[in-house]
Order: C-alpha cells, then sequence, then structure tokens
C-alpha cells in the first residue's frame, strides 16, 4: 500500500475566557460561550466541506464520522488533509472566518507534512509549532483610532447603536448578541444549554440571559471551574495514534457532558416550578466545565459532576487507559478524575474575577491532590477533590492573598480546610461530611450554636486566650456538644505544614459558609414573602 503524503494541520484558539467574561452582562456571556462552542463545529467544518451554510449538529456529526477529523473541541483542532491545496485553503481562509465570526478571539495555526508510519513525529512537531505562533503576538481586530465613538461598556470602537439608541456595541459585543449584521435576529444560544442539560425541548425562554433572574433568596451565585485529572498523560501514551486518539477525544466529549447531565439532574428538583434555569454553562468540551450557577445549587452539582466525570470516563475509556497501560500505580487505573474549584460571588461582583478565582482554587486542589511522587510524576492517578471560596470583600489579588487576608487570624491558625474529596482520604474531609455538618446547624439549635462559633472565630483575630475561655464556655453547652467538638478540637489531622510552620486548620469557617450559601435570605427576598 502507498505510504502517500499527507498533511497534519492544528489549531489552537487563544483568549477564549478573556472573550467570555469580556463584560459582566450574563447575556453576553452567553453569547460569547456559544460562539466559542461554534468555532470548532460549524465554522471549521464550513472551510473544511467548502459548506458555508451547515447546522452546528450536522456540523458535530459530520465530523465524527470523518476519519481525518482527529479532534475539534475546548478550542483545539486537529485535521489531517490529503490534499495541500485543501490545506492552504482553510489556512488562509480560517483566521479571517473567526476574526469575523467572534472578534477579539485569535488562533495559532500551523502545518506539518508527514507520512502514514511517521504520524507520532508529526503530532509532537505540530505542538511544538503551534507553541512557537502563540507566542507570535497578533494584531487586534478590534482596535480603532483615536476619537472614533466607544462602547461605554467595554471601551471599544463601537460599529452598531441599539434600537433606542442607549447603548453603542463594539465588534465583540455585536457578535455575541446578535446572529446577523443588522442585529435584528439575537443570539438564542441553546446549543451549550441543550448539550448540559440533556433536554432538546429547552427554550429560549427558559435559558438565563439577566444575572437577577438566576438568584433566589439571596444575591449569591457561584461560577464553577472544573478540569479532568490524567489527560496529559493519556495524550503522551495514545495522543501518536490518529484514528484511537480521535475515538479518545470523542468519548471524552461525551463522558464529560454525560456527567453535566447528572449534575443538572441531580439538581433540578430545587428549582423546578421556576420560570428560568439558574444554570448557565460558559464551556463545556473535553475535560473542561466552566458554569454560573444559583449558589445553592453549586456544591451539589459540582459533586455529582465530578463522581459521574468518574463515572463516564470509565464507561467510555476505561477499556483504552487500561490497554495501553496509562497509569503504573493505584488503585484506579481505568478512568479519569476530576478536580474543581467553585468562587462564591455577589451577582454584582465581576464575572472575571469570579472565574479566576474558580480556576485558582481549582489548580489549588489539584496541587493538594498530588500528594506523593508517583501522582507527580503522571504514574498514578489524583483523587477527585474540589475548593471553595466564599468572598467577602472587593480586593481581587490571588488566591493566596485571599487566604493570608481572610482565612488565617494568626501565623498557627487557618480556616482554610479544603479541599473536600469525593472519597476517603487520610487527613482530609469528604464533601459529603462537609454537607452533613452544614445541615447539623439548621433549626434552632443550630441558630444559637451558629452565633457562638462566629463569636469564637472574631475573639481568635483579636485575642487567643479569651478566644479559648469562649470555646471552654461553648464546648459546657448540652445541646450539640458533639458536634461543636467535631468541628473545634485540634487534632493531629488538622496540623499541616505551610512554609514549614506548622498551621491547625479548622473546618468551621467552610461550614458556616456553605450554611449561609443555602439559607440566608435577604431582606429584599423576605419582604417579598411577608407581602405574600
Amino acid at each position: 500500500m502507498e505510504n502517500k503524503e499527507k498533511f497534519l494541520y492544528g489549531a489552537s484558539v487563544q483568549g477564549i475566557q478573556s472573550f467570555i467574561f469580556q463584560t459582566n452582562k450574563l447575556k453576553e456571556i452567553a453569547g460569547a460561550s456559544e460562539l466559542v462552542e461554534e468555532i470548532c463545529t460549524s465554522k471549521f467544518a464550513q472551510e473544511v466541506y467548502s459548506s458555508p451554510k451547515i447546522t452546528y449538529e450536522k456540523a458535530k456529526e459530520t465530523l465524527r464520522g470523518d476519519k481525518n477529523a482527529i479532534t475539534f473541541a475546548a478550542g483545539n483542532i486537529k485535521y489531517i488533509f490529503e490534499s495541500e491545496a485543501d490545506c492552504q485553503k482553510v489556512v488562509l481562509n480560517f483566521p479571517k472566518v473567526i476574526s469575523e465570526f467572534a472578534p477579539g478571539i485569535t488562533i495559532s495555526q500551523a502545518v506539518v507534512k508527514f507520512k502514514d508510519d511517521d504520524f507520532a513525529n508529526a503530532v509532537n512537531e505540530l505542538e511544538n509549532r503551534l507553541r512557537t505562533q502563540r507566542n507570535k503576538p497578533m494584531r487586534s481586530a478590534t482596535l480603532g483610532m483615536i476619537g472614533i465613538l466607544q462602547s461605554r461598556q467595554t471601551g471599544l470602537p463601537a460599529v452598531m447603536k441599539s434600537n433606542k439608541g442607549e447603548e453603542y456595541y463594539d465588534a465583540a459585543t455585536r457578535a455575541k448578541l446578535f446572529i446577523d449584521l443588522e442585529g435584528t435576529k439575537d443570539r438564542t444560544a441553546l446549543n451549550l444549554c441543550k448539550k448540559a442539560f440533556g433536554d432538546e425541548t429547552i427554550s429560549k425562554d427558559q435559558v438565563a440571559f439577566d444575572i437577577e433572574k438566576m438568584t433566589d433568596k439571596n444575591d449569591w451565585i457561584a461560577i464553577i471551574h472544573a478540569d479532568g485529572n490524567g489527560l496529559g498523560q493519556i495524550v503522551q501514551k495514545i495522543g501518536t495514534k490518529d484514528q484511537l486518539f480521535k475515538e479518545f477525544s470523542q468519548n471524552l466529549d461525551i463522558a464529560t457532558a454525560n456527567a453535566a447531565i447528572a449534575a443538572y439532574d441531580a439538581v433540578k428538583s430545587k428549582f423546578e416550578g421556576k420560570d428560568i434555569i439558574p444554570i448557565r454553562p460558559v464551556v463545556l468540551s473535553g475535560d473542561d466545565l466552566t458554569l454560573i450557577c444559583r449558589a445553592d445549587l453549586a456544591l451539589e452539582y459540582t459533586k455529582t459532576f465530578i463522581e459521574e466525570f468518574e463515572n463516564g470516563t470509565k464507561k467510555e475509556l476505561g477499556e483504552i487507559i487500561e490497554q495501553n497501560n496509562v497509569f503504573e500505580f493505584g488503585e484506579v487505573r481505568d478512568r479519569l478524575t476530576a478536580c474543581a474549584g467553585i468562587a462564591y460571588i455577589k451577582s454584582s461582583y465581576p464575572f472575571y474575577y469570579g472565574y479566576e478565582l474558580a480556576e485558582a482554587l481549582c489548580t489549588y486542589a489539584k496541587k493538594d491532590a498530588k500528594d506523593n511522587d508517583n501522582i507527580r510524576e503522571g504514574k498514578e492517578l489524583p483523587q477527585s477533590c474540589l475548593m471553595f471560596h466564599k468572598v467577602q470583600d472587593s480586593f481581587t489579588e490571588n488566591y493566596d492573598e485571599i487566604s493570608k487576608r481572610e482565612l488565617q487570624p494568626h501565623p498557627d491558625i487557618s480556616f482554610e480546610f479544603g479541599p473536600y474529596y469525593l472519597r476517603e482520604k487520610t487527613n482530609r474531609w469528604t464533601i459529603n461530611e462537609l454537607i452533613d455538618k452544614a445541615d447539623k446547624l439548621k433549626g434552632k439549635e443550630g441558630n444559637a450554636v451558629k452565633s457562638h462559633l462566629r463569636n469564637w472565630m472574631s475573639l481568635l483575630y483579636y485575642n487567643k486566650e479569651m478566644a479559648k475561655q469562649k470555646l471552654e464556655r461553648l464546648k459546657s453547652m448540652t445541646s450539640m456538644k458533639e458536634f461543636i467538638n467535631e468541628v473545634t478540637d485540634v487534632k493531629e489531622e488538622r496540623k499541616r505544614k505551610v512554609d514549614n510552620k506548622t498551621v491547625t486548620h479548622y473546618p468551621v469557617y467552610d461550614i458556616l459558609a456553605i450554611h449561609t450559601i443555602n439559607t440566608q435570605t435577604t431582606k429584599k427576598e423576605k419582604a417579598k414573602e411577608v407581602e405574600l
């Protein structure tokens, strides 16, 4: 059989998160996430198959059935062209198509010429060339001359005025809000919701386009960012086998989508009867999930997602992982795991900072999960876990600084108790343990204990001896004595080394945060209840 020369094309989308969270308007965020979802599907298929009117659904179906389409998700594209002319056409046209379709997003492209028996080297060379291209700055297509009318929201040149003339839209905002250039047809933003909810009957009227319609008893919302573990090790083992890698990529996308559907099903009873679904997926592709939701749904949603991500990757990818001996050690070697970060923020808080915090918390969870050499070297899977933080002020520095300022009353005391794990782990709580402790604060007795615990925490900041006396009196209380001992006793497993110093970590802050988020009612909502 002839070993024909082929062309491995690769594209990597840049600036996805900054593009999505460019403004604090949920409608624009929703529209941006739809644009991103279509870049690797309908827009790429449009160029490859010379089919300008191909739909999102048809594009996904066609690409899945095309043996040359290796990956087309999570902002990454790999496609094998058998014709140099066809490859050149895509390289020439695709960046222009993307810059017009989603102004503000840029892509890096690279091509490697190879033969069938040299695919492995071609993949490695392609990745090297893409990394080089990412470091080359591209001129923004959204910049304009000084003196041009600008969007009040973004400061970029305005290209369109709203019907009432009250707002001016830049090119990126127009693309997020409207399907056509005249702005006569709203972007419905349903594809990603249907994928995340597993419901093809979802209508535009049910989708949240206004953050105020997502909140319930209070103004708290959550931004969730989840990311799979072990993907790099799998790519190293099978990324050089084109059809196996294609199968893996497609099945990973299916497993992630199914995990999101299961998480949605786990919480939907909490908003049944509501006109608006208080969940807005932002990114759902590859092994990544980014989502905005009502705060009281976030913990259960995230727990179910990472649990079902494990189950789904075992079902869809277990055979590939085991047959290629991806992980050499550990009890679990037939799936991927996932870590997640949850940023609890007020609905008025900038989404971009909320997302950055959620991503930082996810990274923190991953670091904690990699607690032995086998995991750090990629020979064993880290356990699934999550980390969260409830933002209490307007400072936006990195999470380490937030932790030191808000969660460390003394150098040897900290209220940073997570991450929380899906399964039992030495010196760590499970997610279920955290939920159970927060639930115990419900009711009349719980309210009294909650007040005392807050007072004890405040005293720790100013007077450790008074805090110690307060705790001794608190432990003498007959009601909920066992609970108080559980969350305040200084045990060896609560002591961790931080910068070579022994620091005692307490779970009280996290317990109170989850309880408050799930039960707090604002004055505004209380007034509504009184009227009813």
